[in-house]
């Protein structure tokens, strides 16, 4: 199995909330990708005994997934997800314990400085034996395409690792990022928890995302992939999803299949919104002042050319206009 090569993958990262996932669903319309699924990453292999019976495992994950709704009912408006949903590569590093998943669902700083200091070289290699397991198991041929805002973190782990991979920043005004970001962390730490500090939360999740867009801004410049960097518009992606995938496909010297853009129409025509619901919540909700963070998001915004999604302050609601789109994640 771990001679089998994981050739060419690609590698969606960005701001959590920019429209990672759904391009990533957008994706696995086509049948050539190989993506990784929520159940896949939770029970990477079927019982041992011969003679189990049908596997159950897809099962098991729907009925995980449907306890931790009852513990967190927002979770789902936010974040749709079920068992076979496509899912992101910090589920895969938490298995050796190297994923910032954990960081937030707990407010634990020192795990995240012993993160940042520790480095993800080891989780990667662990990443790519996952992989090479996961696709020996599917028996077809395919390139992988990955997905987890958290890749930011780990870019030059990823190019040891995968020296061939392609890479796909995801883009969005930070201030629209921040307000989903800090709600989403807020629902994914009550169950865990006794108290939540929504400004702490609001602090954390600025500062660190904002070192995150210094990392784009340095990768973007530098050009250190086999490939250039694919940058996405996250306005671009939700007004024309199928010109955006196209726009990737030509990007990475491949032809985007009849029945793959069909299916990903299909998809769109369905769920217009990812299936994203809508919220209403300010950024001062979390200690966070929308002048100060345009302020300080500015050289990410001109770096990469990033119209702002509002036009004035966080205390209008990101219902309005663009009401459904605006949620995707």
């Amino acid at each position: 199995m771990l001679e089998r090569p994981v050739e060419r993958p690609i590698f969606i990262a960005g701001l959590p909330r920019s429209g990672t996932t759904f391009l990533h669903s957008l994706l696995a319309q086509d049948r050539t990708n190989l993506v990784p699924r929520v159940w896949q990453l939770i029970h990477p292999y079927p019982p041992d005994e011969p003679g189990a019976g049908p596997d159950l495992r897809p099962r098991r994950v729907a009925r995980q997934l449907r306890m931790f709704g009852m513990l967190a009912p927002e979770f789902r408006r936010m974040h749709p997800i079920d068992a076979s949903s496509p899912q992101e590569c910090s589920e895969i590093t938490a298995h050796v314990f190297a994923s910032l998943r954990f960081d937030t669902t707990d407010h634990v700083p020192s795990y995240r400085r012993w993160l940042d200091e520790t480095g993800h070289l080891d989780a990667y290699r662990f990443h790519k034996r996952f992989l090479q397991h996961l696709q020996h198991q599917a028996g077809v041929a395919g390139h992988w395409v990955l997905k987890c805002p958290d890749h930011i973190f780990a870019l030059g782990a990823l190019r040891a690792v995968y020296p061939d991979a392609g890479l796909v920043f995801v883009h969005r005004d930070p201030l629209a990022v921040l307000l989903s970001v800090a709600k989403l962390t807020e629902v994914l730490r009550r169950p865990f928890t006794r108290r939540v500090d929504r400004r702490e939360i609001g602090r954390q999740d600025s500062d660190r995302w904002l070192a995150a867009t210094e990392l784009m801004i340095e990768a973007a410049d530098q050009e250190r992939f086999e490939e250039p960097i694919l940058h996405i518009h996250y306005l671009d992606l939700v007004r024309d999803p199928l010109e955006t995938v196209a726009t990737l496909y030509r990007h990475f010297g491949r032809a985007l299949d009849p029945h793959a853009a069909a299916g990903i129409s299909r998809l769109v025509e369905a769920k217009p919104n990812g299936g994203y619901g809508t919220r209403r919540s300010r950024l001062e909700e979390y200690g966070l002042d929308p002048v100060v963070e345009r302020e300080r998001y500015a050289r990410y915004m001109e770096r990469f050319g990033i119209r702002p999604e509002q036009r004035s302050s966080s205390t209008r609601s990101l219902t309005s206009g663009r009401a459904q789109v605006g949620a995707v994640g």
